[in-house]
């Protein structure tokens, strides 16, 4: 139940302030240094072989042939259409009124050999690590600033994008125009069982396993330290990361944060935040993003989630459909870049895709699902990571790597300030974004560079201090 605004007294704000005061310093002094233990696993086909590890790197190439399109096209030409209800927009899933067209775009201009080009204009490779090939780009600056040195940063991506995501940001971070600021060196793998990257071959892999893969690389690539980031999936890769190796990763940045478990403060500051929000330090946004809080945290999600609810539970089932179907994939994958982006996009009979991203960008992205059949798999780290529940190690214990947060407007899950310090407790940075939703490393890259660059500098100059 949601309060409605009401005149209180300063009396009652006080008060009120002082009891959540008086919580928030008996969580401090039960502050403890908490790092998570991950086993190592094997993720290969049958039991550990004998012998050492394979460790060598491997250059990869992103490739494509004749057969492979024919097939695609084939498959294309077969698609039977279904008329979209009347005045449905995208209220409904992916309007097949617009799905024609994207479908015609995709079978006579959508050029797959030029994306592949532009795929491999930056270094794949590929590596064995606990039985599975692990698929990364790495990307070195050609130009490091004398007295200085390129900051390894690993980026990770979510559901359902991919490694391309991040393409708009890589020349940002490698090749900035200020040529006394910093420079990256980037890495971008594709979790295992997504993209290039091998699926595993057993159940369990889940989030704390690619955090445990993903250390495994930046030590294989002689980073000593690095920085993360991370949306969706990525978001809890790189923070299970932070919890794994804590004096590893100097600094985390993400740009979404779902509380799994809302305690004491996140409960109050709903039920009283539309009431005192200053003393919850809520903006607008957050009390528009909010409330009504049934209606904005509750029916708005549940309008979006339903796939997980089958990505958690019976993934293999839906997703053999998807991996026969080019079409049936594309319309799972873009209604998500669609209503995800803008939830007005719902109310547009092309679903908003192309004011933010253009056909060959999604397009590419959906071929990397399609060409590697990975979609399965990518479906089953949902029922890895729920499948025990939402009392997990990794859900309880707080991160204190230095964080930076970027808040995008119209990210699927608003999280106020407030509510990310209650995980991440040494928050640095907390950006609210001018605009971008739920892909934003691939719709808004330079706003997501610059905060990235700006969140690394703070921390450097605190480091440096």
């Amino acid at each position: 139940m949601c309060l409605r605004p009401q005149t209180g007294s300063m009396f009652t704000e006080v008060l009120i302030g002082l009891v959540l005061g008086g919580v928030i310093i008996v969580l401090l002094l039960r502050r403890r240094s908490h790092v998570l233990k991950s086993e190592d696993g094997w993720w290969g086909v049958g039991p550990v072989p004998d012998g050492e590890e394979d460790t060598r790197i491997q250059p990869f190439t992103v490739t494509t042939s004749d057969e492979e399109l024919e097939d695609l096209h084939r498959r294309i030409e077969q698609t039977r259409p279904v008329p979209s209800l009347e005045d449905s927009q995208f209220h409904y899933g992916f309007n097949s009124k617009y799905l024609e067209e994207v479908v015609s775009y995709w079978r006579r201009d959508f050029d797959w050999r030029t994306q592949v080009d532009k795929l491999n204009q930056y270094p794949h490779f590929k590596t064995n690590i606990e039985g599975i090939d692990v698929h990364y780009v790495h990307v070195k600056p050609k130009r490091v600033p004398q007295g200085s040195g390129a900051i390894p940063l690993i980026m990770v991506h979510g559901w359902p994008g991919s490694f391309y995501e991040f393409y708009g940001m890589i020349p940002l971070l490698t090749e900035p125009s200020d040529p006394q600021g910093l420079v990256f060196e980037v890495v971008c793998p594709s979790i295992p069982g997504y993209g290039f990257s091998e699926a595993p071959h057993k159940k369990g892999f889940d989030s704390m396993c690619a955090a445990r893969i993903f250390h495994k690389l930046m030590r294989r690539l002689g980073f000593q330290q690095f920085y993360a980031h991370g949306g969706d999936w990525g978001f809890l890769i790189t923070t299970n990361m932070a919890q794994l190796e804590p004096k590893i990763v100097k600094g985390l940045h993400i740009n979404f944060a779902a509380a799994a478990k809302p305690g004491l403060i996140v409960t109050s500051s709903i039920l009283l935040g539309r009431l005192f929000p200053n003393l919850f330090g809520f903006t607008s946004l957050d009390l528009e993003r909010i409330y009504p809080c049934i209606q904005k945290l509750f029916v708005e999600l549940i309008k979006e989630t339903g796939y997980m609810h089958i990505q958690s539970t019976k993934p293999d089932t839906a997703g053999r459909g998807l991996n026969d179907s080019p079409v049936g994939l594309a319309a799972y994958i873009l209604e998500k870049f669609s209503t995800w982006t803008s939830p007005n996009f719902r109310n547009m009979e092309d679903g908003g895709l192309t004011r933010k991203f253009s056909l060959d960008d999604l397009l590419t992205n959906v071929m990397i699902y399609w060409t590697s059949g990975c979609i399965i798999p990518s479906m089953r780290f949902y029922r890895e990571n729920f499948s025990n529940g939402l009392n997990q190690p990794h859900m309880k214990i707080p991160v204190y790597v230095p964080t930076g947060f970027a808040s995008f407007p119209n990210e699927l899950i608003h999280t106020p300030k407030l509510w990310v310090q209650q995980k991440f407790r040494n928050l640095v940075t907390y950006t609210p974004m001018a605009r971008g939703g739920h892909f934003a490393a691939m719709e808004e890259p330079r706003l997501m560079a610059e905060d990235v660059n700006n969140f690394i500098s703070k921390v450097e100059k605190m480091k440096a201090h």
